[in-house]
């Protein structure tokens, strides 16, 4: 119930089509299930009596009756499609807007591919369940109640076949459904794996060809490919057995009806036409039964459609703003006070422990350590992407907290380690930072970001179209793009999480310098593996194990802490990066 009171609220203004399809559908049912009547009247009244007044009476009428059944029919198709398709389209755009208020840590409760997959593949499901229901659910036992009641009309004794029939054939049926969902429930979880196949592979393309990895990405989905096969396979064939039950029943209803229809005919029981009639409700009825039946195999789908959309749909961000929240961010100074922070209640051991930091507005600010150490875990705290578990961090002088979300944000600005274009122009991609943003405040900030220059080699320079993901430029030029689309909201807080790893230590430098000159009053915290990308930074922290092991300058570091000086001993001599000199 739980379910479709989530679901049912996204039907909103499709109400009333959604009401007029099951009225439409009744009043095409009520037309069809006259019709076989007023044939059996036509063989009885006007055939046999030879009333040729009759059969022109009752055959116009039966010509207005179903062009009346055609109209309701039409008007049905329309208004169920219009409820249905409005529903799909509601239930994706609620899914993409929950979405969209997810903190990290909701994000990494759902793969990219379960949630294409529930936003495309489930919903299509819902979508032709929701249609069927309004038609057919509707259609089928109201079909089926009106053709049973004329046969009771016309012979007790004749119906109770049918009634027989429509008991042994729907117990028959809704055990085979019952037993087929199972497998359609698991269906979808390999779509799930299905769809992460392809994305990785036409995502990461150039890593594959570049690796000759083509055969074993060929294997990888034809095994997802395989296992959907083999779950649908062993669900048709259970299925498969609807469709002999229903000859079997059908057929032995005929017979037998035309069997005892026959002895009544001769004793007088029953008229020619009568029988006629009954076999064309025989028909009905069983036809109706068995659609009945693929729609209790496409529920049996949708359930687990719906589930999984639900889950979605439910999934509460768990961070949001306060009641009262401050729209103003006062400056960039930052502070950790016993901060305590990890993924999982499970976890055994903190992700970030026993953090206390004190950082000015203004501060340049460098954070090095190895891999693991939780570098880009720490800089999330500022922004929220994820909660402390224990202590506050503080910016501006007030729990993060306290901010409105929106407001924070958009004064601390994160350059993430994984760079990411969307597809448009360059300045489409830069005005992310700032929709109002002039050509030349972009301009300014390229500069700033040492991006100016590569772009002006550009044929069409800042209207050049960036593909999805920024395949079309190298990772260096991504990084500066990323770094200046940073600038342009202006923040009091910037932080470049190793975002100039794959820029030349000239650049580097020149990207150093910049910030010093044109964003003075901006806190700047820099991570990086290069000791020379942080070493002239006002102070340097020191992560190892999600601990901080030193806090300074460059100079105080090399004097007392020794995990910085192997570092810098060893990059210095020619060496490799933290991870190789760190932790000696």
């Amino acid at each position: 119930m739980k379910m479709l009171k989530t679901l049912g609220a996204h039907i909103k203004e499709y109400k009333w089509p959604s009401i007029l399809t099951p009225i439409l559908m009744i009043g095409e049912v009520l037309m069809e299930t006259i019709i076989p009547l007023l044939m059996a009247s036509i063989v009885d009244e006007g055939i046999n009596k030879g009333n040729t007044t009759h059969i022109f009476v009752t055959g116009a009428i039966m010509v207005v009756m179903a062009l009346c059944s055609l109209g309701f029919g039409v008007g049905g198709a329309k208004f169920g499609s219009i409820a249905a398709t409005g529903f799909a389209k509601n239930l994706r755009i609620a899914m993409f807007k929950n979405i969209q208020t997810f903190s990290f840590a909701n994000i990494d409760k759902f793969s990219a591919s379960s949630l294409i997959t529930r936003m495309t593949t489930d919903v299509n499901n819902i979508q032709m369940s929701y249609m069927m229901l309004l038609r057919m659910c509707m259609r089928a036992p109201a079909s089926l109640i009106f053709a049973m009641t004329m046969s009771f009309f016309i012979s007790p004794k004749l119906a109770m076949v049918y009634l027989v029939a429509v008991i042994f054939l729907g117990t028959v049926l809704v055990f085979i459904s019952t037993k087929a969902m199972k497998y359609f429930r698991a269906s979808f979880e390999k779509y799930d794996k299905l769809n992460e196949s392809v994305q990785e592979n036409v995502s990461a393309i150039r890593v594959v060809k570049a690796f000759v990895r083509e055969d074993h990405e060929k294997g990888r989905f034809k095994k997802a490919s395989q296992a959907i096969y083999d779950t649908f396979v062993s669900a048709e064939n259970i299925v498969i057995w609807n469709n002999p039950m229903m000859q079997f029943t059908v057929y032995s209803c005929i017979l037998l009806i035309s069997w005892f229809g026959a002895q009544f005919i001769v004793a007088g029981e029953l008229e020619t036409g009568d029988l006629m009639a009954l076999l064309t409700y025989c028909m009905n009825i069983l036809m109706n039964l068995m659609m009945l039946t693929m729609i209790f195999v496409m529920s049996s789908m949708s359930i687990a459609c719906g589930e999984r959309i639900c889950e979605v749909l439910e999934e509460k961000a768990t961070i949001t703003n306060p009641e009262n929240p401050v729209m103003e961010v006062a400056d960039g100074s930052i502070r950790f006070e016993n901060v305590m922070f990890r993924y999982s209640d499970t976890s055994e051991a903190p992700v970030l422990d026993n953090i206390n930091l004190d950082i000015k507005s203004g501060e340049t600010i460098g954070i090095i350590g190895g891999t693991g150490s939780s570098k880009s875990t720490l800089v999330n705290m500022i922004s929220r992407l994820y909660d402390v578990n224990e202590g506050t961090v503080y910016v501006g002088g007030k729990d993060v907290k306290e901010y409105d979300l929106d407001t924070l944000r958009n004064e601390v600005s994160v350059v993430l380690q994984q760079n990411v274009l969307f597809s448009g122009s360059i300045l489409d991609n830069l005005r992310w930072g700032d929709a109002n943003a002039s050509e030349e405040e972009c301009i300014e900030a390229c500069k700033m970001a040492c991006a100016d220059e590569f772009i002006q080699n550009f044929p069409d320079k800042y209207n050049t179209h960036i593909e999805q993901g920024g395949t079309n430029v190298s990772g260096g030029q991504k990084q500066r793009l990323c770094i200046a689309r940073a600038l342009l909201k202006k923040p009091k807080v910037l932080i470049l999480d190793d975002s100039t790893s794959a820029v030349d230590t000239a650049t580097d430098a020149k990207i150093r310098a910049a910030f010093k000159t044109a964003i003075p009053g901006t806190t700047k915290l820099i991570i990086a593996q290069r000791i020379s990308s942080v070493q002239d930074a006002d102070r340097i922290i020191v992560l190892n194990d999600g601990k901080v092991d030193a806090f300074g300058t460059h100079e105080e570091l090399l004097e007392n802490n020794a995990i910085y000086r192997d570092v810098y001993d060893a990059q210095t001599n020619g060496a490799g990066d933290f991870d190789e000199g760190g932790d000696n």
